[in-house]
């Protein structure tokens, strides 16, 4: 997707405790988040060419970087108020993934569940083709989404189902040291 004449499109790169994170975001809020696998500058790189005519600015992503670092340094964290550029409430994909952000921060759920939680049991194949085109991992957190009997699934973000799980570890440490 290449930024509209006459619209602001924004991408920024920032570091984390994993390493470095980007973001683009247009009028409408996130379009795009890449997880920790690329340098810095190849991060830049890619997101300029991705997102031709978008201008590189930190200042769309404030609230989006102290997240992002607080995420990796191991802080219970909810994306919940970065705004996001999702595909219509009545479509079958922005219904599973408005589902799929309500997913708490250390909880997960079964494609199956999810399935269920937008009325349509029999579409669990479905959702995980959806969750494997989802171009905002973390924010929609896709990696709390496994296979009933706790298998990872999928993770279409490099790093795959590696990455998954130790985003799911991190999770599953931090909410252990959350006070009651």
């Amino acid at each position: 997707m290449s930024a509209k004449e006459g619209q602001d499109f924004f991408y920024s790169v920032w570091a984390t405790a994993w390493g470095a994170v980007g973001a683009v975001a247009g009028p409408k809020g996130l379009i795009r988040f890449v997880l920790p696998h690329y340098t810095p500058k190849d991060l830049g790189d890619l997101l300029a060419w991705e997102h031709r005519g978008a201008t590189r600015d930190d200042k769309p992503f404030e609230m989006l970087i102290r997240l992002t670092r607080d995420y990796f340094n191991g802080r219970a964290t909810d994306f919940s108020p970065v705004a996001c550029d999702l595909p219509a409430e009545s479509s079958f994909a922005g219904k599973v993934l408005r589902a799929c952000r309500d997913i708490g921060y250390g909880q997960s759920r079964s494609y199956h569940i999810l399935a269920e939680m937008i009325g349509r049991a029999d579409a669990a194949r479905a959702v995980a083709t959806t969750l494997s085109k989802n171009r905002l991992s973390l924010v929609v957190p896709c990696h709390r989404v496994t296979y009933a009997d706790g298998r990872m699934g999928g993770f279409s973000a490099p790093g795959g189902t590696e990455l998954k799980a130790r985003l799911l570890e991190l999770e599953r440490n931090t909410a252990r040291t959350i006070p009651a």
